[in-house]
């Protein structure tokens, strides 16, 4: 996300795309003529092999096709020449040298287990990494000679994954642990580069290379996927494995294609081919039982078949067909989730077996050699091994007590205006399945309106430090567990909860206080800040990966690592000043940034460089929203306009004054926000919420309080799951709408969130909402004087108001009838 000097890595970011969950895409392959026969499977046993403890990790030198490396869960490695069934050399687990471990390992520290085994590309060392803290280097030199080459002090906690590369024609390894941390490493023990950015423990790491740009992908337990230069830049795509699974990614020997495996928290596997130009999934793979009770593992071959062991057996596949084609118990034994490795020839395969062991399955070729080898001794150090780098690469490029809540009989606390074109409301979206509006029908839900006017009817919790500035901009990190708050002092806060008893997801919640974190050197994310304040106007944005917020509050634009808080980067210095800011949905590199003077601005932060401004609007920008499925962004003023552009380029498609009460000026902000369809869009104004069919343009929905001096709408976003809509109002309170019908489901008064002494004030409101990434009934509201509530449903209730009861099919038994009730005194009431 900076000005990079590197042409080459130029033409690699300019292809990263943000990735899309195996829920929302896949291609799968039509069935083909298999060009191969199954013989060409290694599924004969061809040999048993004794180790002794269990089998962790295997890795078949890259020259020598019988001689596998073996980790074990008790710290041993072990050299095995697979054509003799010789056991070469063993070297059981010790600390190398204590005095240079900055870890006090104690005698009951040294039970580690491995946790990667791997051979260098040249197949000169082995890396082993462990289950505690170290890294060892062993060099070989042929036969049974393995002598100690290096020991690391890699991280905290375990040591997940290694892997060697060769970045600038440097021989490196990688690293990665239960920190959260990927290190890389040269040779003689010296820390080249630490990437930090991961929220969870970072599982596996895949590193590779095209036309002299290396890169890293790495992926956490969270199913988070992030990619990295080598450079301190940090991550430059961050998307989510298929069905946010733990996994492990892939490239074939020729560096073509990319795959992935993994599981999920649920069982679920998934093992997919990715679509590396453009981040998304080619194709998925069907074959695997449901739930299972660890982590599939999996390995291809000859840039063709595939393998992965899970329920004690083998499942084999064709890369070009999603369909399994064959399985094998080899003759059993296995472990219920067997580990896999194909030599280079792909005419063997190693698998775990449950009794410490591990076989050997060959093909026709691999008996072949096996035998030959049988016949014929040989000496590993007389071979040449040639060096072998693969040369492709992967572009891919947040009061009394109550026993129950009251529930008002109001058939229609706030009744939608009627449109004028005929466009009937639209029915309740399926979560992450994009749908043409002419499929979706009415089945929005009649709902009684229910009161929420005590503390004891809902569950707030207030973060700690608050401050005497107003909270102006509201978000919560993309994954969950914390949340960012922008004052009109030009400073920004963050709140993060963690893992406990009472919260064991980690996520954001109303029964747990959370942390204000701040880095250890004290340091804040604060704006630059013009002389007069009170004419700025903040504006925030989030990265998909929470790893960068960019601001600003009438100054320069900043763009914070949110590791650190340290400031990247400061572009766009007024005048203008930028109102409003928006990444674009596939790369974090290019922002729309809405000008006070009424333009936006289409800025690459790569370049520091305006690609484009946009003209249209009479007023400042006050808001914007992407939508990838119809290509278009969506600009909102002052001026009350929808200006509708095409992404591809930059055109105008159409400009749409909202419907303003008889007599109001054009004034106020308008802010538009996607469902979660991509294709129906939320427009909040202070005087009405409306929703729009962006793929024709026009309005569905309309709902105008009808008293707009003392219900003034400060702020309204969807829900997760796009089913609700919450907005803010001046005089406190809350509402909970039905996002299809915009008819009021429920009102949180300010008397159940506020403190008792404030009641009262004419100045302490919301002014603004946020919505929670995953839970769809919680929400946060910023208020006036600086404090900041997550608020949710009791959990007796658990949602926001409940469907009117059904009786003979009527409801409450009897017929509804319109209401023509001040909305203004049912928020009141």
């Amino acid at each position: 996300m900076m000005d990079y000097q590197n042409s080459d890595n130029e033409q690699l970011l300019k292809r990263l795309r943000s990735a899309q969950s195996v829920d929302e895409v896949t291609y799968p392959a039509p069935p083909q003529q298999a060009s191969w026969a199954l013989d060409e499977l290694p599924r004969t046993v061809a040999c048993s092999m004794h180790q002794g403890s269990i089998v962790t990790s295997m890795d078949f030198h890259p020259s020598f096709q019988t001689l596998l490396v073996v980790g074990c869960g008790n710290g041993e490695i072990t050299l095995w020449e697979i054509g003799k069934r010789e056991r070469l050399v063993s070297k059981p687990f010790k600390i190398w040298d204590m005095t240079a471990c900055s870890v006090p390992f104690q005698g009951k520290d040294l039970s580690l287990s491995v946790s990667r085994v791997v051979w260098s590309p040249d197949g000169s060392l082995i890396g082993v990494a462990y289950s505690k803290h170290l890294v060892h280097l062993y060099a070989y030199q042929g036969s049974n000679d393995l002598r100690q080459h290096l020991e690391i002090d890699a991280h905290i906690g375990s040591v997940n994954d290694l892997v060697f590369s060769h970045p600038n024609r440097q021989l490196v390894v990688v690293t990665c642990g239960d920190d959260k941390l990927i290190k890389v490493w040269d040779m003689a023990g010296r820390k080249l580069f630490n990437f930090e950015g991961h929220e969870a423990p970072v599982y596996s790491i895949c590193t590779h290379q095209k036309e002299c740009i290396q890169f890293i992908f790495s992926t956490a337990v969270d199913g988070k996927i992030k990619a990295w230069l080598y450079d301190n830049l940090g991550s430059r795509v961050d998307y989510d494995a298929p069905g946010h699974s733990c996994t492990k990614m892939l490239y074939s020997a020729d560096g073509s294609r990319l795959f992935s495996c993994g599981t999920n928290k649920e069982g679920d596997s998934f093992l997919v081919e990715w679509n590396e130009t453009e981040g998304t999934l080619k194709r998925v793979y069907s074959g695997f039982r449901k739930k299972s009770a660890g982590i599939v593992q999996f390995d291809m071959t000859r840039n063709r078949f595939l393998a992965a062991g899970e329920d004690g057996q083998i499942k084999f596949w064709d890369a070009d067909n999603p369909s399994m084609v064959t399985s094998t118990e080899a003759e059993g034994g296995l472990l219920n989730l067997p580990h896999v490795r194909f030599n280079k020839e792909g005419n063997l395969l190693a698998v775990t077996t449950a009794d410490n062991g591990f076989k050997i399955l060959a093909n026709t070729n691999g008996l072949r050699t096996l035998r030959a080898i049988e016949a014929q001794s040989y000496d590993a150090s007389k071979t040449p091994i040639e060096m072998k780098v693969s040369t492709s690469v992967m572009v891919a490029s947040i009061s009394p007590v109550v026993s129950k809540v009251e529930r008002v009989e109001q058939s229609s606390p706030a009744k939608p205006t009627p449109i004028i074109n005929g466009i009937e409301s639209m029915g309740r979206s399926i979560e992450n399945k994009p749908r043409k509006l002419e499929d979706v029908s009415d089945k929005s839900r009649h709902w009684e309106l229910t009161e929420i006017v005590d503390p004891l009817q809902c569950r707030t919790v207030t973060m700690p430090d608050n401050s005497d500035s107003k909270v102006v901009r509201l978000l919560y990190t993309n994954s969950g567990v914390g949340i960012l708050a922008l004052g009109s002092n030009g400073v920004q806060k963050l709140w993060k909860w963690i893992r406990s008893e009472q919260n064991p997801t980690g996520k954001a919640s109303a029964n747990v206080v959370p942390q204000h974190w701040q880095p250890s050197n004290g340091l804040l994310m604060t704006n630059d800040v013009p002389d007069n304040l009170e004419e700025a106007v903040p504006c925030m944005a989030l990265s998909k990966n929470d790893s960068y917020v960019m601001s600003a509050c009438g100054g320069k634009v900043s763009l914070f690592n949110m590791m650190t808080f340290k400031v990247m980067t400061t572009f766009m210095p007024p005048p203008p000043t930028s109102t409003f800011l928006a990444f674009h949905p596939q790369d974090n590199n290019i922002i729309a940034i809405g000008m006070e003077d009424s333009t936006i601005h289409i800025y690459n932060v790569r370049v520091d460089e305006v690609k484009t401004k946009l003209k249209g609007h009479q007023k400042r920008i006050t808001g914007l929203a992407f939508s990838t499925s119809l290509n278009v962004l969506v600009s909102s003023g002052a001026d009350a306009q929808l200006f509708f552009w095409n992404t591809d380029t930059w055109e105008k498609r159409k400009s749409i004054a909202i419907q303003l009460p008889a007599g109001k000026a054009p004034q106020g902000d308008t802010r538009v926000q996607f469902h979660s369809d991509q294709i129906r869009l939320l427009v909040c104004h202070e005087t009405q919420l409306a929703i729009y069919d962006a793929s024709k343009m026009e309005r569905l929905q309309q709902w105008v309080p009808q008293d707009a001096l003392s219900s003034l709408i400060s702020w309204a976003v969807y829900s997760c799951n796009s089913q609700l809509v919450y907005a803010t109002f001046a005089d406190g309170n809350i509402g909970v709408f039905d996002a299809d019908s915009l008819r009021l489901r429920c009102r949180i008064a300010p008397s159940a969130y506020m403190p008792p002494a404030s009641l009262n004030s004419q100045t302490l409101y919301p002014l603004v909402v946020t919505a929670h990434p995953q839970e769809p009934n919680q929400l946060a509201v910023g208020l006036t004087d600086g404090t900041v509530k997550v608020i949710e449903p009791s959990e007796a209730e658990k949602r926001w108001g409940v469907p009117v009861p059904v009786d003979n099919g009527i409801e409450n038994g009897r017929i509804e009838t319109s209401s023509a009730t001040n909305t203004s005194e049912q928020l009141q009431r």
